[in-house]
């Protein structure tokens, strides 16, 4: 079963009180979205390996960074500089639909804004959240290589030189972290191989 299909999209809003007779519907403006054209990387595919990092994961409140992880991308412009707030905003708008309680709704908003720093705050799921979006900094080689090529793709109308220049500043900055995953549980797993990416792109980039 695919982590994207209807049937673990149900069983998410199941868990979290959103209203079935709405489910089928949001699920579908969901695909809808990370299908759009300007998309290479921040699709479902980033989705569902999102959702597989999660299912793996020590969580406290699983439904609700699911419902997060669902919305986190479903407002995508590279030209953009608030999709985060957008993705929240939208996932305000299908939890109320949904008649999800707006204590929950207002948490999900909260989650997904987390992923504009990468940098948690005080929640209890805050660094799990956090942790499975990087989680493709630490991916086998084939799989990195990959990303980098979608993300290319994604901005593609910036110069070679430009790209180059942005590209580097934005992976030094992760590499210059002391972690890059806040949790024990990714950071023994995905630390040191997302190191090694980081520091073979930059120097291919350069």
């Amino acid at each position: 079963m695919s982590r994207t299909d209807m049937a673990s999209w149900l069983d998410c809003c199941v868990r979290i009180g959103f209203d079935a007779d709405r489910a089928a519907v949001w699920h579908g403006r969901l695909v809808t979205a990370y299908r759009e054209p300007q998309r290479f990387y921040h699709t479902l595919q980033h989705v569902e390996e999102c959702l597989d990092h999660l299912d793996r994961a020590p969580c406290a409140r699983s439904a609700l960074v699911e419902m997060a992880l669902w919305f986190h991308d479903a407002v995508y412009d590279p030209k953009s500089s608030d999709n985060e707030e957008r993705s929240a905003a939208l996932a305000a708008a299908a939890l109320k639909d949904g008649c999800v309680p707006g204590p929950t709704a207002a948490e999900a908003q909260r989650l997904i804004l987390l992923t504009k720093t990468h940098q948690p705050g005080e929640g209890a799921d805050d660094a799990i959240l956090i942790d499975i979006d990087l989680a493709i900094l630490g991916a086998d080689e084939s799989r990195f290589e990959e990303y980098e090529r979608q993300i290319r793709r994604e901005y593609s109308w910036v110069a070679e030189d430009v790209y180059r220049a942005k590209r580097t500043a934005i992976l030094k900055g992760f590499l210059a972290r002391r972690h890059l995953y806040v949790t024990s549980a990714f950071r023994d797993r995905f630390e040191d191989r997302a190191r090694a990416n980081l520091t073979r792109l930059i120097g291919t980039l350069q």
